[in-house]
């Protein structure tokens, strides 16, 4: 395998998405990892168990995924970026600690390789119904980011741009790949790494008697300080003022949540991304993302051969929502019709973006196997006659 000065893999390479993922996360800068096998995730973690320590870095294997999500962010305290990796049953059992990460600002990623679910449900096969838990799965109010990559190479281009998300905004971000995506082995092209955009740490400039952990800068954000070199830090998960100490009142609350809350909210079109195909003059837009987004295409290609009107967009970021953007479309398109595969999760955020303006059509699959586009194909062309 190629390598630059680095150690980061050039070139061309042959990945599956779960190898192509730990490799981003390397090229990112990350160098601490925690974890513990789940399937269908368990290649990320393998992988990492034999690269992190070339690369001067470390992976752990944790007793269970509770002490990986808090592992990581002890690392992050110490200075590291660093990331877990999980499926199903594994991301419920991080929901507590990912609102930890949320509350204390703790820039860090968790990679969600998804299965088919409920409970254990399908292990070895695919689904995108985690895709409400990761925004909404820990309780309180907060914000995080998530994208969903549709390949390998976009498995290893979208951990290196869940770094950089993490380390701007200081939130938790997830990286959404789904059985399909994790497994699929396709060319990934890796440049050097003089060729890689990489965000580094906003580390403060004040002298530690000077510096306080949360106190924001003009973009809502604070800046970081690493545990170990004199700066006082108090880190909780209690609601807390600047210094970081316990405040536990009404005020307080207000001020440091509605801050958490606005970095992400008004920064979303900053945030957001989507692929966006064929939209102008189109009556109706497929919505989709990950594995589903490819198998959308041949249905819409097969749409467009019999004389309709098809635009796509695809979600790349799928958290913050870009409703916005969905909601241009809606006053100018007559539905939406939205494959994923699970029972209606992003189809309801479509919904209710596009406010009454355009009808939403869920082309709903429990998981297991992805659709077959004819099936979705068909959706395009009922819906076509629905509106015409």
């Amino acid at each position: 395998m190629a390598a630059d000065p680095s150690g980061v893999l050039t070139g061309q390479h042959y990945l599956d998405g779960n190898h192509a993922a730990c490799e981003g996360a390397l090229a990112a800068g990350c160098r601490f990892a925690a974890g513990y096998p789940i399937t269908p995730s368990t290649e990320v973690v393998e992988r990492m168990a034999s690269r992190f320590p070339l690369m001067g870095g470390m992976f752990i294997q944790m007793e269970d995924e509770l002490g990986a999500s808090i592992a990581i962010q002890g690392a992050v305290w110490g200075g590291k970026k660093a990331i877990t990796v999980t499926s199903g049953p594994g991301f419920s059992l991080m929901m507590e600690h990912i609102g930890l990460a949320a509350i204390s600002e703790c820039p860090c990623v968790f990679v969600d390789v998804q299965r088919g679910g409920p409970s254990t449900g399908l292990p070895t096969l695919p689904g995108q119904a985690d895709m409400m838990q990761a925004r909404w799965g820990s309780h309180g109010d907060y914000e995080i980011i998530a994208l969903c990559p549709q390949s390998p190479q976009e498995a290893f281009d979208l951990a290196i741009e869940a770094f950089n998300l993490a380390e701007t905004w200081r939130v938790p971000v997830m990286l959404m790949l789904d059985e399909c995506v994790g497994h699929m082995t396709e060319r990934v092209v890796i440049p050097s790494a003089d060729k890689i955009h990489v965000v580094d740490r906003r580390w403060t400039t004040k002298k530690p008697g000077e510096y306080l952990p949360f106190e924001p800068g003009p973009d809502m954000v604070p800046d970081m300080a690493k545990a170990g070199d004199g700066y006082q830090l108090y880190v909780t998960g209690l609601t807390h003022n600047e210094k970081g100490y316990p405040v536990m009142n009404q005020h307080a609350q207000e001020k440091l949540i509605h801050r958490l809350v606005d970095k992400i909210r008004l920064n979303a079109d900053k945030i957001c991304r989507w692929e966006e195909n064929q939209t102008e003059g189109a009556d109706i837009v497929v919505v989709s993302y990950g594995i589903t987004s490819r198998v959308a295409q041949r249905a819409v290609d097969t749409a467009r051969a019999k004389g309709l009107k098809v635009g796509t967009l695809r979600l790349i970021v799928a958290w913050p929502f870009p409703e916005k953007r969905i909601r241009e479309l809606a006053s100018k398109i007559k539905a939406f019709v939205v494959p994923e595969l699970n029972y209606g999760q992003m189809s309801l955020e479509v919904e209710r973006a596009a406010a009454g303006q355009a009808k939403t059509i869920l082309v709903g699959h429990g998981g297991g196997e992805v659709h077959e586009p004819e099936v979705i194909a068909e959706a395009i062309i009922q819906a076509a006659r629905s509106i015409n």
